[in-house]
């Protein structure tokens, strides 16, 4: 790294050679001027890296210069330091956007703290990381191959989440390489135990809460206040955890769980299970006419609303309850305008599928393509959206009526990377993490078979219908046109398959602030 420049602007500059030289002593080169009016020139044809300034000067003051540096250089770093301990020195110079405020007498080590918050934190922050990482590396790994149960996968998740947004800005990327292949092994060794252990789930042993329990099980216990649940379509927890700090300006959060997706993790099962509270198996029985199955013609999630009355009834819960649904900035911009009318409700329901919209669109636009080119950016996406969208408006409002807030999802997604060849006898569906057919035939190294559908809860277009899921980075190709179809959807997100962030969801509840 090149020598930090620091510009020490005091007209009793002389008086600060101790300082100056205990700064050059850390590495920094520092220069020194004893007016604003010097300091500008200085700027104007010399760069620094930071401005040490003394707010009480001669002719030109501190204030004064600070507003000529902002001018010429918006974005150099600045301290003030003063003497002044008066409340408008202060906001004047907070309002200028100084990067610290130090009030004399100034200690040397204080003056290095302030220089190594503003200029070098990312750089400590990334090495302190790194350390910590390959410290945890083995310890993981460990953990990973002896996961027993569901909350172990639970916590193995959140560590892995942790870790890679952490090292999200290591700059040599050899670490993010060696969590990315941390994370596949992770997947793999998740998939063998959902293999194992979802037809036990389906009879309630040693079960998560899956989708069709999520209301039951989660939500109606929080309905003793006014509610309003939010279901983003195809959230990954990883993508919650980014927009937190965000909705934490409105909400406190005061519980932050998961639970688990059922298989497919794909809208038509997994959304339609939590409405439902049944599996789909279930859906298929008790639902005939609101159920769809997989290869039927039309929407396939156009009867939510219809699947939580019967549930309602099921549970025989009277509450009084709404349900919307948006899928862009106009139908948003209307239900801002109706908000005021759901304050009364004892439940309001609101499902939100930009996300899902924002996931296909980087398989078909090639803008998208460019700005979601991997996991961090993709969680800077979701990011940028959610700050500029009526979602988060509907949450402010939402806070401003004192309604408690329930924010979860669906199911999640993942970046694909590994094709497998597919192969069937006859039609099959077009998901590419997920087929349903006869005699499917992929890798059993990408994929898990599931001849026996019922036992996963799974309704069977015939008798001879089959399941197979991808697993980890894996996604389906066929045989026609095979390259081309890997060029075309190879690092797009896709779900419908068994990985950790598809299957493993965040169930958030908030209150006002």
């Amino acid at each position: 790294m090149n020598q930090l420049n620091i510009l020490w602007v005091d007209d009793e500059i002389h008086l600060l050679k101790p300082h100056i030289l205990f700064l050059e002593e850390k590495g920094y080169l520092v220069s020194q001027c004893n007016s604003g009016y010097e300091a500008i020139k200085r700027i104007e044809n010399e760069h620094f890296n930071m401005v040490l300034l003394d707010e009480n000067m001669p002719g030109m003051d501190g204030l004064q210069t600070l507003s000529q540096i902002k001018e010429l250089q918006p974005t150099l770093k600045v301290i003030m330091i003063t003497n002044n301990q008066e409340e408008r020195i202060m906001n004047d110079a907070l309002g200028s956007k100084i990067d610290d405020y130090l009030l004399k007498p100034v200690h040397p080590n204080q003056i290095l703290l302030s220089l190594k918050k503003n200029l070098e934190l990312p750089k400590i922050i990334s090495e302190k990381a790194t350390m910590d990482y390959q410290k945890e590396f083995g310890v993981l790994s460990s953990e990973i191959e002896a996961a027993q149960n569901h909350k172990d996968w639970v916590n193995i998740y959140k560590k892995l989440m942790f870790w890679e947004q952490t090292l999200e800005d290591e700059k040599s990327g050899s670490l993010s390489d060696i969590l990315e292949s941390q994370k596949l092994t992770a997947n793999k060794y998740f998939a063998k135990y959902v293999e194992k252990s979802y037809p036990l789930w389906m009879k309630a042993q040693d079960a998560p809460v899956l989708s069709h329990r999520l209301y039951k099980e989660k939500i109606r216990p929080q309905l003793n206040k006014k509610t309003l649940l939010i279901i983003i379509d195809n959230l990954r927890f990883d993508q919650w955890r980014k927009i937190a700090p965000i909705v934490d300006q409105y909400y406190q959060i005061d519980q932050e769980e998961a639970f688990y997706s059922i298989l497919p993790t794909a809208t038509h099962y997994a959304r339609n299970a939590i409405f439902s509270g049944l599996t789909p198996l279930e859906m298929e029985k008790q639902h005939p006419n609101l159920w769809k199955e997989e290869l039927d013609e039309g929407g396939k999630n156009l009867e939510e609303d219809a699947f939580f009355k019967a549930q309602l009834q099921r549970l025989d819960d009277s509450i009084i309850w709404t349900y919307d649904k948006i899928s862009n900035q106009r139908q948003g911009q209307r239900y801002l305008s109706k908000i005021h009318q759901l304050k009364d409700n004892d439940l309001n329901i609101l499902v939100y599928n930009t996300i899902d919209i924002l996931s296909h669109a980087k398989t078909e636009m090639n803008v998208i393509k460019e700005l979601a080119t991997d996991d961090k950016a993709y969680r800077s996406l979701t990011k940028s959206w959610f700050e500029n969208s009526p979602l988060l408006e509907i949450i402010k409002r939402a806070a401003d009526m004192d309604l408690q807030l329930i924010l979860t999802t669906d199911h999640g997604t993942i970046r694909v990377k590994t094709p497998t060849m597919i192969k069937a006898s006859r039609e099959i569906n077009s998901n590419f993490r997920y087929k349903l057919g006869s005699n499917l035939k992929a890798s059993s190294k990408d994929s898990i078979r599931i001849d026996d559908p019922k036992s996963f809860g799974l309704s069977s277009v015939s008798l001879s219908s089959n399941y197979v899921f991808a697993i980890a980075d894996s996604f389906f190709a066929y045989p026609n046109n095979y390259n081309q179809f890997i060029n075309h959807y190879k690092d797009s997100y896709q779900h419908g398959g068994i990985s950790l962030e598809e299957m493993i969801l965040p169930f958030v509840v908030l209150y006002p602030k």
